[in-house]
């Protein structure tokens, strides 16, 4: 599943390539001076093991627009598949949401400090994170199949009830399974994989109309309010492209995205 709501800010230095991490990917990035909000980190269902200029941390599931801070930094980063971390790293998602953690204070500080001198200390940061990860995974649960069908089912646009009853849980039980897997219930879930269907089809340069109800919108009165909501910014501030539907005055404001209290 793509998931380009991660992909950093755009006109930096940006790579990624499949993980050796079943559904994960491996990112690399650098980051310059001046503010990242042309181009925040939307919500995307996924968390983050990410190293940065020597320190290790982990990047909790979105419900909210985060904005990079403008110092210079070095990244590596193993995305994981929407539901697959929490097994992995031996936290729930629910703990993490709208956060960036230390790994430290997940795994003990003393060996956090020992993994991300290592991995300053290699020829290639990203692969050594990526061995750390790989290393991880053999040593976790194998990811669950039944959450990675909820996902694929939302993201195909059934509804909360429909996959409810596809993958055998009651509505209440797959919500309790969702806040430890995915940080959010499957509601607020399905929204997210909306809308990052919508902005993919719309970056494509299809219309907001046509990218809201092949996504599963309404209308694009309702993608456009979804967008608002989710990332705090509107359509043609995310894809750069006027849009049809916002008044001449949205048009021309480039609006902050919420952001994040916490630091990458």
């Amino acid at each position: 599943m793509s998931r380009p709501g991660r992909a950093p800010t755009l006109g930096r230095v940006y790579e990624e390539r499949p993980a050796r991490v079943d559904g994960a990917v491996l990112w690399t990035r650098v980051l310059g001076p001046g503010p990242g909000a042309e181009h925040p980190v939307l919500p995307d269902g996924c968390m983050d093991l990410l190293w940065c200029d020597g320190r290790l941390l982990v990047a909790g599931p979105d419900t909210r627009a985060y904005v990079p801070e403008g110092t210079v930094a070095h990244y590596a980063g193993i995305r994981f598949a929407p539901g697959d971390a929490p097994a992995l790293l031996g936290v729930p998602a629910n703990e993490l949401r709208d956060r960036r953690v230390a790994l430290g204070a997940l795994w003990g500080e003393a060996r956090a400090r020992r993994l991300g001198e290592r991995i300053a200390a290699a020829p290639d940061p990203a692969a050594a994170l990526e061995e750390l990860a790989v290393r991880r995974a053999a040593d976790a649960p194998a990811p669950d199949p039944l959450l990675r069908e909820v996902v694929r089912r939302l993201n195909a646009g059934r509804t909360v009830a429909e996959t409810s009853e596809a993958v055998g849980l009651g509505t209440r039980q797959l919500h309790r399974r969702s806040l430890d897997a995915f940080g959010y219930g499957p509601k607020t879930l399905a929204r997210i994989l909306r809308l990052q269907r919508a902005l993919a089809l719309a970056r494509t340069g299809l219309p907001y109309s046509e990218a809201a109800l092949r996504a599963g919108c309404a209308d694009q009165a309702h993608l456009a309010r979804e967008t608002r909501a989710l990332t705090g910014m509107t359509l043609s501030g995310l894809t750069g492209r006027v849009s049809s539907y916002a008044p001449a005055a949205a048009k021309r404001e480039t609006p902050q995205p919420s952001g994040s209290r916490t630091t990458a």
